[in-house]
């Protein structure tokens, strides 16, 4: 019994080595085809090969060879072991009438010839193929610079294992994809497709005709097959190729009449959004005002630049540009979109430019303008009135580390005086503490501002910043002052409170210029002033 295994597996492994090639068949998933239309040439021999033991040289002169797959299969019945190569080609017919599919020698053995029968391209409804491609545009011709819609719509009948669906092809022309892909399903004469929509945009750059060769598709799919001698089918991937038509566009050159930037589209309109649509603002305080360019079937690069129209005694920051395209109701829509904030400088009655943009009507045909009509606003004093400055665009440095450490040896000197003033306070008269108690007041007090100006700066809070400020120069002054009069004190002040507020009201956050901020403060003599003041007084009883 033991010598009776071990015979049969000695068998078992020998017999690869003595078997060969008995049988060699060729088979087409589908006859009659249409011409240009892809089918799949089937070809098996029995035994384990060399993918390129199989020659397909003879189909080059009929056909378009595609994608080529190879599979090996191997199956022990009984200790009977079979083995299968299996070759899948894409083909597709150069030809109407009938060709013939050439036998195909492996190993000795052969195939049988195959007779196929192509129809004239068309013959055949779409709608009876497992896998087809709708292609549609939304013009017949087009300007130069007109974006040019091209959908493309992949019909599967079958289930889709993978597979990848090729972008056309153009010359002298840009092609990109706009969107998303979309997945829906359909019922065509009575069948169920499922539909992968795909949208491109082509803008063709010179007059002419240009050429789009069609989307393509290249997979593999499940078809449900027969198992040979059994009674069950099973799902078998087959590879599948098929192309999309070509189209002609007629491209035509800018009309000679038209004036301005070259913007072509069906519709163009400017839009604008105010904050809660106010007309009424406090001087000093930004306005946030935004731009819309909204044009229908056009690239988002090819709608124009705009710029926030300049208004005397208004500063503007614009921030950067937004361009975006999407898909709407089967329409390009697109958008370029510009926010900036206004700040004016004083009261009084601003008018905003009007805004105007020419356009091509394709509709139409003739020259049109978008108009966003001139605004008017009342600007009125507040608190932020005296704040808003004349800002000089200046360096801004942020070297806290070097003057750090004099600054805190300042405030130990503060420090130290603070102490030996007090000291000195305590052992005079009730008359003199009470003088000198309020002398010794104001010193303390500015440091404890000064220090709290320190902080706002390392916390970059430029609205804190502002209001210690106010608070130190009012305590120095001995009354209230607003931003405005602190600039008027020295030509230092006014620098540094004009690059704070130009780093308050920029698109970029910029950290507040410490240095030059302390510096300024401490270069600062109130002394002069007061003298100046006396002198004014004795002047004038």
């Amino acid at each position: 019994m033991v010598i009776r295994i071990l015979l049969s597996l000695i068998l078992i492994v020998l017999a690869p080595s003595v078997m060969a090639i008995t049988q060699v068949e060729a088979s087409i998933d589908k006859n009659p085809v249409s011409e240009g239309e892809y089918f799949v040439l089937n070809i098996s021999a029995d035994d384990d090969l060399n993918a390129g033991a199989l020659d397909t040289s003879s189909l080059l002169d009929n056909f378009i060879v595609g994608r080529t797959s190879v599979g090996r299969s191997t199956q022990m019945i009984n200790f009977s072991t079979t083995k299968e190569t299996r070759w899948q080609v894409l083909l597709s017919p150069k030809y109407t009438g009938k060709v013939t599919i050439p036998a195909f020698t492996i190993g000795g053995v052969s195939s049988s010839p195959i007779t196929l029968q192509v129809n004239p391209a068309g013959s055949q409804p779409q709608e009876s193929q497992n896998l087809y491609i709708e292609v549609s545009t939304n013009v017949d011709e087009a300007y130069v610079g007109q974006l040019i819609n091209y959908k493309v719509k992949l019909y599967l009948a079958v289930e889709l294992q993978r597979g990848v669906l090729g972008a056309p092809v153009v010359q002298g022309a840009q092609i990109k994809q706009i969107g998303e892909d979309t997945d829906s399903t359909e019922i065509v004469n009575g069948r169920r497709f499922r539909v992968i929509e795909r949208n491109y945009g082509i803008v063709a750059g010179l007059p002419g005709e240009i050429i789009i060769n069609g989307a393509t598709f290249s997979g593999d799919v499940l078809i449900e097959t027969q198992n040979r001698g059994g009674m069950f089918g099973f799902n078998e991937s087959i590879p599948m190729q098929t192309e999309a038509e070509r189209k002609v566009i007629q491209i035509n050159s800018y009309p000679p009449s038209y004036q301005g930037e070259w913007l072509v589209s069906d519709l163009v309109s400017l839009r604008e959004v105010w904050p809660d649509d106010k007309t009424t603002f406090e001087a000093g305080s930004p306005i946030t005002r935004t731009i819309s360019l909204i044009a229908i079937n056009v690239d988002e690069h090819s709608l124009p630049e705009l710029a926030m129209p300049a208004t005397e005694g208004m500063k503007i920051y614009p921030e950067k540009p937004l361009r975006q395209t999407g898909i709407r109701d089967g329409q390009v829509i697109s958008q370029y979109s510009l926010t900036a904030a206004m700040v004016p400088t004083k009261p009084g009655t601003y008018t905003l430019p009007e805004i105007k943009v020419p356009w091509w009507n394709i509709q139409l045909k003739q020259q049109e303008y978008a108009i966003l009509p001139a605004k008017t606003i009342t600007v009125i004093a507040g608190q932020m009135a005296d704040n808003a400055l004349l800002i000089s665009p200046q360096a801004q440095s942020n070297n806290s580390a070097d003057y750090w450490p004099w600054l805190t040896g300042l405030f130990a000197a503060l420090w130290l005086i603070t102490l030996v003033l007090w000291r000195k306070a305590a052992g005079r008269s009730h008359q003199n503490q009470a003088r000198d108690t309020t002398i010794t007041a104001r010193p303390t007090t500015n440091m404890a501002n000064l220090a709290a100006i320190v902080d706002a700066c390392d916390r970059n809070n430029v609205s804190d910043v502002i209001s210690t400020l106010q608070q130190y120069f009012s305590a120095i002054l001995k009354r209230k002052v607003t931003l405005a009069e602190i600039s008027q004190l020295s030509e230092l002040l006014s620098q540094a409170i004009s690059v704070l507020q130009s780093g308050r009201y920029s698109q970029h956050t910029t950290p507040v210029n410490k240095k030059q901020l302390i510096d300024a403060i401490q270069s600062y003599q109130p002394n002069s002033n007061k003298q100046t003041d006396s002198i004014i007084v004795k002047l004038n009883p």
